[in-house]
Parts: C-alpha cells; structure tokens; sequence
C-alpha cells in the first residue's frame, strides 16, 4: 500500500497579493498563483507521486489549482470529489477588509488573535447579510444550520474533520494515494489533527503556497513520515513570507 497523503495550498489568491481577509470569498489566482501550481505539479512529477484521487474546496481558487496541477501532470481524468468541509476558515464579517488596515484600526494583536488564536472568532456575519453562504447556490445542498457566519480554527477542524474521516481516510486505507488541494486553514486545522500539534504551535505554523506537503502514513492514519517537497531554503523563506507575527509576539 502507498498509504501517502499530499496536502497542497492553493497558489497566490488576488486578496492574498491585497492583503484582504479572504474566507469563503470566491476569489481567483493571480498570474503568480497559476505559475505556483504549475511548479506543484512539476514537484509532484519530478518525486513521481502520481495521485489516485483528488480532494477540493468549493472554492475556485483550489479548483483552479488542481485543474492547473492535473493539466501539468495530463492527469485530467482523475476522480475529483469538491467538498465544501474543506472550504478556508469562514473569517465572518472580517471577510474583504484590508489585514493592513484592520490592524491599524484595532491593533496587530486582536487581529492576530483573529487569525491566529485557535479558539478566537472573528465578529460574526448577520444571517441577512448578503455574503452568508446560506444565499450561495455552491451550498444549496448544505443544512443552512451547518453553514458558518464565522469560524475560529478549532471550529474549521471540528468542519474539516467529517470529509477526512467519512471520505478521505476510506480511500487510503483501501490504497490510494490521496492529494488535498485546499487552504491554507482548513489544511492548518488537518495539519495539527495528523500531528497533534499543540494550539500555541499551530498558532505560528505557516504553511507556503505552491509547494506540496507529503504525508507517509501508518495504518492508523498517523505520519511516520514527512517533508515538503522543493528546495529546504526556497520552502523555508515562502513559509516565512506566509504571514509576519507581530514584533510583541516574536521577542523583537
């Protein structure tokens, strides 16, 4: 058995290049962001790991980096399943403000806390607000009462984690190598499930865009095993690039 988990985040988004709260904003790749997934798949050819399916968000910046990525690698036959459980953390009303000019306006610790505290909701979006996913049609086959108005990352694993063991652990215990194209939360929330990361250590983990993580799993579903793939130092300085931690938090 292969019994080898990727995780992929999608490449640069168009509010990750403004700096904007993103959530569950159908936001599109930049040009770098379509360069970055074309990179992943020359990665994932270059170490010959050839998936046998393929997991996704509903959201078409992970879509459009698993098609770039199956284009690259002509593996545009491969099973595909979107799973809204995968979806980025819902960051409720925060969702298309400037990070830069939130943390102006109440401070770079409540806007870490915001984005970075395990159990920390960002303020809610009201039911009749416009940008609930209740009014979105991708999610017209979703219990409304399941659909977020806001998630804190503890809430986003507890969302996360019925795909991984409903659909995700099934297909790797019959075998298959299983390659997760999502976000950088909802894969933050799989990532300290899989390790058992503790909340202050998740708090400051990062993980870069365009460079495939790769999971050798026991039969429990636990990492013997992993790595990134692509040069140390170029995965290490775009992890870094990830998000700057406020000078008070890191001891500058």
């Amino acid at each position: 058995m292969k019994n080898r988990l990727v995780l992929l985040r999608h490449g640069q988004s168009l509010w990750n290049l403004e700096n904007r709260f993103t959530g569950w904003t159908d936001v599109d790749l930049t040009e770098k962001g379509i360069l970055e997934a074309q990179r992943s798949a020359r990665l994932l050819h270059e170490n010959g790991i050839t998936p046998d399916v393929a997991f996704t968000s509903r959201l078409k910046r992970a879509i459009r980096t698993l098609w770039i990525a199956l284009d690259e690698l002509n593996m545009m036959w491969l099973p595909v399943y979107r799973c809204w459980r995968l979806n980025e953390r819902h960051y409720g009303a925060l969702q298309g403000y400037s990070k830069d000019e939130m943390a102006a306006k109440v401070g770079e610790i409540k806007v870490f806390n915001w984005r970075r505290g395990y159990q920390v909701r960002p303020p809610a979006l009201t039911l009749d607000d416009p940008r609930h996913p209740r009014f979105d049609p991708r999610y017209a086959d979703v219990d409304p009462a399941l659909l977020p108005s806001t998630e804190s990352l503890h809430d986003t694993l507890q969302r996360v984690l019925p795909c991984w063991t409903g659909e995700i652990v099934p297909r790797l215990q019959a075998g298959e190598e299983v390659l997760i194209v999502a976000h950088h939360n909802s894969l933050r929330a799989l990532i300290k499930h899989l390790e058992d990361i503790s909340e202050e250590e998740i708090a400051r983990y990062n993980m870069p865009t365009g460079y495939p993580l790769v999971y050798h799993l026991d039969q429990n579903q636990r990492p013997v095993d992993r790595y990134y793939l692509g040069p140390a130092d170029e995965v290490k300085k775009a992890a870094e690039a990830v998000y700057r931690f406020p000078k008070i938090l890191s001891g500058q």
